[in-house]
Parts: C-alpha cells; sequence; structure tokens
C-alpha cells in the first residue's frame, strides 16, 4: 500500500507540462483502486444486511414479502424518479467533482439513517418513532425508517456508480478501458463478499446484532471521503488539460433529442435489456442466497453467508482476466451469449437439485464476471464520451427496474408459495422456505438475456461498432 502511494506521488510531483497525468499507467491504475474502493463501500452496506434476513424475521417481525420490500426500495427513485438518468445529466452538465460529492454523500446519508432504523435507540421510542408508528400499520416502524434509509441510499448509490463509470472511461479509453472496468468490478465485489461473509460474524461476535449495520455505514462514510480526496485530484488533471467540466461548450450541452437519440439505438436498446434480465437474475438472488442456503441446505446464518459470499469471490478473480480478454480479443456479444447460457444453467440446477451450493456459486461468479466485463465497455463503443454518464444512467436506471421489481415478486412468490409458515411458525424458529419457484422465475430471466445477446451481436454485424473487436481496435 505504502510503495503504491509513493508511486502515485512520485508520478504525479514529477509530471511535466506536456505529459498528462492518466498517461503514467502507474497514475491511472492508483485512481482506478481509489475509485473502487469508494464502490466497494457502496456494495458492501448493499448486502451487508442480507445474511440477516432471519434475524430481522425474529427481532422485528419481517416477512419475505417485508424482505423483498426492503431490497427494492433502493431502486424506487432510479426506476420511478428516474435518479440515474437524471444524475447522468448532471453528471455531463456539472462534471465528476460535483456530481460525485453530491450523490456520495447523499449515500452515505442514507446508509447512516438505515442503520438508525435498526438501532437499539430508535426502537427505545427514539425520535421519528412515534411518527413512524402513527402510519400504515401492517409495516413496523423499524421496516418504515429503514426503508426511509434505503431509498436516500439508492438515490444516491446509483449516480455514484455511474460517476465512478465515467472515471474509468475518462482515465482509460483507448488504453486498458475493458481491463479497468474488469478490476474496478472485481474489487468492488471485494465489498460485496466481505459483507457476506463477514456480516453474520459481526453480528454473532458484537454487543448488538445491530453493530453489523452500523459498520457497513460507517464504511459508506470512509468511501465518502476517499471521493472527496479524489475530487483534488480531478481538478488538477482537468487544469492540465484545460477542460471545463462546469461550463460545457455550447454543442455539447444536454438536450432531449440527445436522449431521444440515445433510447432509439438499437445496440443500446438491446445491451440495456441484458443489462436489466441479467442483473434482474443475479443481484436480488444475492440478496436471498443466504436464505435459501439457510432453507434448502439447512445451515446457519454464519455459513450460509460464506457461501453466498463465493458469488463475490469468484468476480474478484474473473472479471479482470475477462476484461483483460475483451481488451485483447474482443469478442464482447459472444461473450454476453455464453455468460447468458451459463446463467440459466445454474439457475435451474439451483432450483432442481441438491447439487454442492459452493461449487454453484463459483460458477455463478465467473458468469457474473464475464458479462459485465464484456458489456460496460461496449458502451464507450456505442455512445460518445460527451454522453456517456446520460448514457450510463438511462442504462442504470432500466436495470433499476429489475432491481426493484424481482426482489419484490421473490418475497411474494415465497409467502404465496409457502402459506404454512405463520407468524407462529417463525416464532418458534423451526421452518424452511421452498425456493422453487423463485428461482425458475430468474432461470427465465436468463433465457431473455440470451435472446437479447444474440440480437445484439446480429445488430452489431450492421451498425458496425466493432463490439466483437479488441479495446483498441477501430472499425
Amino acid at each position: 500500500m505504502h510503495s503504491c502511494t509513493f508511486s502515485f506521488w512520485y508520478n504525479f510531483t514529477m509530471m511535466k507540462n506536456n505529459n498528462l497525468l492518466k498517461d503514467k499507467i502507474g497514475v491511472r491504475f492508483s485512481i482506478l483502486f481509489l475509485v473502487a474502493f469508494v464502490q466497494a463501500a457502496n456494495y458492501y452496506f448493499y448486502d451487508a444486511i442480507s445474511p440477516l434476513k432471519r434475524t430481522l424475521e425474529t427481532e422485528f417481525g419481517f416477512s419475505s414479502s417485508d424482505f423483498g420490500l426492503f431490497v427494492s426500495f433502493y431502486s424506487v427513485p432510479n426506476t420511478f424518479l428516474l435518479m440515474a438518468i437524471v444524475g447522468g445529466i448532471i453528471l455531463d452538465k456539472l462534471g465528476i467533482r460535483r456530481t460525485g460529492s453530491l450523490f456520495v454523500g447523499m449515500m452515505t446519508i442514507g446508509g447512516f439513517i438505515t442503520a438508525y432504523g435498526a438501532s437499539t435507540f430508535y426502537t427505545s421510542g427514539g425520535p421519528m418513532y412515534g411518527f413512524m408508528s402513527s402510519f400504515f400499520p401492517d409495516y413496523s416502524p423499524e421496516l418504515k425508517m429503514m426503508l426511509l434509509g434505503r431509498f436516500f441510499y439508492g438515490l444516491g448509490a446509483e449516480t455514484s456508480i455511474v460517476v465512478i463509470s465515467k472515471i474509468i472511461v475518462k482515465w482509460f479509453k483507448g488504453k486498458e478501458l475493458a481491463l479497468a472496468f474488469g478490476l474496478k468490478i472485481g474489487i468492488a465485489r471485494l465489498g460485496s463478499f466481505a459483507a457476506f461473509y463477514f456480516s453474520p460474524i459481526i453480528k454473532d461476535n458484537a454487543s448488538h446484532w445491530t453493530i453489523a449495520v452500523w459498520f457497513a455505514a460507517i464504511l459508506l462514510g470512509v468511501g465518502f471521503l476517499a471521493f472527496l480526496y479524489y475530487t483534488m485530484i480531478d481538478k488538477k488533471i482537468d487544469r492540465q488539460i484545460n477542460e471545463h467540466v462546469v461550463l460545457l461548450k455550447q454543442d455539447e450541452k444536454f438536450n432531449l433529442a440527445e436522449l431521444g437519440k440515445l433510447l432509439t439505438n438499437r445496440s443500446f436498446i438491446y445491451v440495456s435489456l441484458i443489462c436489466l434480465t441479467f442483473y434482474s437474475a443475479v443481484f436480488p438472488f444475492q440478496s436471498f442466497s443466504p436464505d435459501f442456503f439457510l432453507n434448502k441446505f439447512g445451515l446457519d446464518e454464519q455459513a450460509s453467508g460464506k457461501i453466498a459470499s463465493y458469488l463475490s469471490l469468484g468476480t474478484m478473480f474473473f472479471t479482470p482476466f475477462f476484461g483483460f480478454l475483451v481488451d485483447k480479443i474482443g469478442k464482447s456479444a459472444t461473450f454476453m451469449i455464453f455468460g447468458s447460457l451459463m446463467l440459466v444453467f445454474i439457475h435451474l440446477t439451483f432450483a432442481l437439485t441438491m447439487f454442492n451450493p459452493i461449487v454453484l456459486m463459483v460458477l455463478l461468479g465467473i458468469t457474473f464476471s464475464l458479462v459485465p466485463a464484456a458489456m460496460w465497455p461496449t458502451v464507450a463503443k456505442i455512445v460518445d464520451e460527451k454522453r456517456i454518464g446520460t448514457a450510463y444512467g438511462a442504462m442504470f436506471s432500466i436495470q433499476n427496474l429489475g432491481l426493484w421489481a424481482f426482489p419484490l415478486l421473490i418475497g411474494i412468490v415465497l409467502d404465496k408459495t409457502n402459506p404454512g409458515i405463520t407468524d407462529a411458525v417463525k416464532a418458534t424458529g423451526n421452518y424452511a422456505y421452498d425456493y422453487t419457484w423463485a428461482i425458475l422465475m430468474l432461470a427465465g430471466l436468463g433465457m431473455l438475456g440470451l435472446i437479447f445477446a444474440l440480437l445484439l451481436k446480429r445488430e452489431d454485424k450492421v451498425a458496425g461498432y466493432g463490439l466483437e473487436l479488441p479495446s483498441n481496435k477501430k472499425v
């Protein structure tokens, strides 16, 4: 760590006026690791509560539908308020520093509100507890406060990922772009791995189980400070290359016609639909997976959380590798086809067999490395760089439609297909959900993703974006 920091500052201070910071490989990758940590903190918080589903059921009386609502509420601002698109537009107009500081800060505030909603101070009658008890009596005041926090967290989190994606394009376009995206995703997945692996351990060993949630919120705060540090570097490189990120040139200002062109681009539509179906089949499953393993295989929270973490462990190693392959040999659309096919096979095996879940989670991690490593860099080939924030924002909003709907649907399907698990049964602690129909639903999403990937490959032959070419090859 110290040698990496020294290398960064040596390159920074010894820079010549005619040599851009981003032309120095050590500086580029130091920036990559810095902003990837911010996204890792984001992912840790997103997943930290998933291994605690059984605890939420016993402590606060959550149903599976309640838990699904909590998971999906992250996507409400990005689905119904289109905040990822709005954030992308703001990013293209105001630049990385202002947009990122606003939305990473909002994400952090949401994390602390969520932790407060689970805290003993709040549940003992703290501020807002009485108000939250006064409406929608079917939902507990703990759930309502945690939903409020999840809303603000989601409001900031998706746009913060858009910002980080634009940072990667800014520093790596024309160089190791796919590798950079692969490394960024791999490092970010370290946050998910740590959440599934350590959150149950923290819960079992801390003075109170809510310490696991507070730890996740504090990590968001550290990520916010890391982003503020990046803004100082971003300001210096903008001065160096004489960019004006706040006041754009007249011909670069955003207008609705540009968004209309984007949403009528067939290649962009197919990539966005792959993003929607693929992530909807993985992220909601990942959120429910600790409970799935607990119920299907009779494990405790720690053991099921560890198995769930293997998905992220696989992505940490394989996403950079697949990103390197995309840079060198291309074949982005082909990789997305193969990854979608693998996703269908894995979910069918989960639903219909008792096959070793560790092996399947590692395979799912490899699949979850292959498709994103191929998918995200393709956007930079399809869309002009000055519109990349809007493009990623649109993709994230489309993605969030699935991230909102399918956790809800999984929770509803679980409650409807397991009618015998009543509150009285939950009080005994002796019950197990049957996940078969919920997982089959996710396999169907994989099939849709496969169709869109095939259509994308066919469309690329017509449009000629070169999605099957290496990153440094032009059409």
